[in-house]
């Protein structure tokens, strides 16, 4: 019999990615998303992929009353937990609306997950959560640091709660994964990251610049102590990650266990990389300037994946050019409906 996961957020660009790799594992997603980083037809998309029905519920996770409904009637043998605003940018501005969403989204999902006894719980945490790093590649036991911007507050913040709910055995088994940089669509071009206004996020800044959306790309610093003088992330493909979460449901099977991973490709690449890789896997050249730095800004992180690849028998496999030219044909299909 299918097992069903509850995927909050799963309408968001990972939660839809990895509603995808479950159904493909055999598991059967129920969704939970108020679209507040989504469309509703993003739903018609997974089930054109899927070939079949995907109950969804249009429902706010800092709702408790709604939540709770979704647990009463559904016979949920795991939950992954997207669902969050996420743009560091933005929560410097609106920090109370950052804490308001983030932790309180966590708590209802750990009462409701204790209650119901939902035995296996999977938590989208981030690698903001280190903040500036003191070595690089930067492992699972590397000091938390005070974070650089209130979204990376609420990662922490929701990371200790999970861990004190552990210990006091409110909940039995939970893997945290703090990745890195998602990018990338699913190779159909059929979903991908479908950023609301102007993005936070640089590849989809590149999509829309190379499409005509906007004039030109702006790198946020070119001064930094890097190679190039931009900055340095560790970029994974988006269906790297969905399948490192499916992983993660798996583990949980086997052993009753809980873990802080990971998950990214263990290479650090600059801004100005991304945008070589672009131009290489399309032929396009990208009209870019540089800026001033931003705040909240990391200069440089990547991930140690020893641990994920070791716990989960799970390593990305897509090149930064892959990422790139899946993104494009996602950017095509959207420039095209």
């Amino acid at each position: 019999m299918e097992k069903t996961i509850l995927v909050t957020g799963g309408l968001g660009y990972i939660g839809s990615h990895t509603v995808l790799t479950l159904i493909n594992a055999g598991y059967k997603p129920i969704i939970v998303d108020n679209l507040c980083n989504s469309q509703p037809w993003i739903l018609t998309q997974l089930e054109k992929l899927s070939g079949q029905k995907i109950k969804n519920h249009a429902i706010d996770c800092t709702n408790f009353s709604d939540l709770e409904a979704v647990f009463k009637n559904e016979p949920i043998h795991g939950v992954i937990h997207f669902a969050a605003l996420k743009a560091v940018n933005e929560s410097v501005h609106e920090p109370l609306s950052y804490y308001n969403n983030n932790v309180k989204s966590l708590l209802n999902i750990i009462e409701l997950v204790s209650k119901y006894k939902v035995r296996k719980l999977v938590f989208s945490s981030s690698c903001t959560v280190y903040g500036t790093a003191d070595k690089l590649p930067i492992s699972e036991d590397h000091p938390i640091k005070t974070a650089e911007s209130p979204y990376g507050s609420t990662k922490q913040m929701c990371e200790r709660i999970i861990n004190d709910c552990l210990k006091a055995k409110k909940i039995e088994n939970a893997v945290i994964l703090r990745y890195f940089n998602p990018i990338g669509a699913h190779s159909s071009g059929l979903i991908g990251e479908l950023p609301l206004g102007i993005p936070n996020n640089l590849a989809p800044y590149i999509m829309q610049t190379a499409a005509g959306i906007r004039s030109s790309l702006t790198i946020y610093g070119n001064n930094y102590n890097t190679h190039d003088g931009t900055c340095i992330r560790d970029y994974i493909h988006v269906m790297d990650l969905a399948e490192a979460h499916v992983k993660s449901i798996e583990v949980m099977e086997v052993s009753a266990t809980s873990h802080t991973l990971n998950i990214g490709t263990g290479k650090g690449n600059s801004v100005l990389d991304v945008i070589n890789a672009f131009e290489n896997a399309t032929g396009i050249k990208l009209n870019y300037t540089y800026g001033e730095r931003r705040i909240g800004d990391i200069e440089k992180i990547y991930a140690d994946t020893n641990l994920s690849e070791e716990i989960l028998k799970w390593k990305s496999k897509h090149s930064l050019e892959e990422a790139m030219r899946d993104s494009w044909k996602w950017q095509m299909y959207l420039k095209s409906k």
